[in-house]
């Protein structure tokens, strides 16, 4: 199992990824969020050129905020940097876009930006479409080494519907998932990044990269859920997911997905959200602290039920060593942690020591 770091982005504190490089990780995550933190290629420039080891890209890159050429291009640039250290994830824009007031990129155009960017960071011609008309595009003179795509930029795809999944199969080099899936929802993803391959007369390697976001806090013997310490180091995550939930709820209209152990935490988040953030102003406040701090406000929203359906690796250290073995029996490869910024050195640190030290 490999192990990797996800930052909320602020360019003036770069030196967190060379602190996770000599912690022992094996992987930094930039994330790409436009309207609350720094922007994630000229982070990742920085991480690259203080790192000498770990794997860096983007957690991940959003398909809505920039044109395909664009971003295979900036990716290319962080890898003349760090030549065969460079991934790219890359998503359709949960937070990106909705911060904007605007739903992520369908499928269909994900497909395609997916089958642009790969074309391009293969150093291949690729037929491009933009405002309607299609013409041939490659990176030309190549001769002045500005970028670098002879060295592989694998591509990570963050995928979790089915035609996200089958595009990851057609032209991704890995997948990254958003929380802990259950073994047999794990399973069943694969086998549809399996088919979409085989649509696209792909075959799936066995280098295949599996990995998941998620957070953890490492409990003391009986240390409850509802500690204060527990809810400093994973509430900011917790209430993430309910902001995601208040999406997701929006655009499909009803909210049957919610479970029943949360349903009056639910109710009570719906209810202040409705109260508190005015319609039209709604999209810019629901994400406040996204995954990056507690907004006081929503402390009470973070239970031990809450805690315990979202998910996490959050339990005493044998717990989580027995969860981490029992993931990578299933063929999951890499375990992303994203820990709120206030605490986020200190949690790398414990879970470098704790966990994975004993793997």
């Amino acid at each position: 199992m490999k192990f990797g770091g996800m930052v909320a982005t602020k360019i003036d504190d770069w030196e967190i990824f060379p602190y996770l490089e000599s912690l022992g990780y094996d992987s930094g995550w930039v994330p790409d969020s436009q309207m609350i933190w720094s922007d994630c290629y000229a982070t990742l420039s920085l991480a690259a050129w203080h790192t000498s080891r770990m794997r860096l890209g983007t957690g991940v890159a959003i398909a809505g905020t920039r044109l395909a050429p664009v971003t295979a291009h900036s990716i290319a640039t962080i890898n003349k940097i760090a030549p065969g250290r460079v991934f790219l994830g890359i998503g359709t824009g949960h937070t990106a876009m909705r911060i904007m007031g605007h739903d992520p990129v369908s499928p269909s155009y994900f497909r395609e930006y997916l089958r642009v960017v790969r074309g391009l960071l293969n150093g291949d011609e690729v037929e491009y479409t933009l405002n309607g008309e299609t013409k041939p595009i490659r990176f030309g003179d190549r001769e002045l080494g500005c970028i670098d795509v002879e060295h592989p930029v694998p591509i990570y795809v963050a995928a979790n519907g089915p035609r996200a999944l089958a595009a990851a199969g057609a032209y991704g080099d890995g997948r990254i998932a958003a929380g802990n899936e259950p073994i047999s929802v794990f399973q069943r993803n694969l086998g549809r990044i399996d088919k979409g391959a085989a649509a696209a007369k792909r075959k799936i390697s066995k280098k295949f990269h599996t990995s998941v976001m998620t957070f953890s806090c490492v409990l003391e013997p009986g240390e409850k859920l509802s500690s204060d310490r527990v809810i400093e180091e994973i509430g900011a995550q917790v209430v993430a997911s309910l902001h995601f939930w208040y999406e997701i709820y929006r655009q499909r209209g009803n909210d049957e997905f919610i479970s029943n152990l949360v349903r009056g935490v639910w109710e009570d988040y719906k209810r202040y959200v409705e109260r508190e953030m005015p319609a039209q102003r709604r999209h810019q406040l629901i994400h406040e602290g996204h995954c990056a701090f507690l907004p006081a406000s929503e402390r009470h929203f973070v239970t031990a039920e809450m805690i315990s359906v979202v998910g996490g690796l959050v339990g005493e250290a044998n717990e989580i060593i027995s969860r981490i073995k029992q993931l990578e029996k299933t063929g999951l490869k890499e375990i992303v942690l994203l820990p709120p910024r206030g605490v986020m050195r200190h949690n790398f640190k414990e879970f470098s020591e704790r966990i994975i030290s004993q793997l």
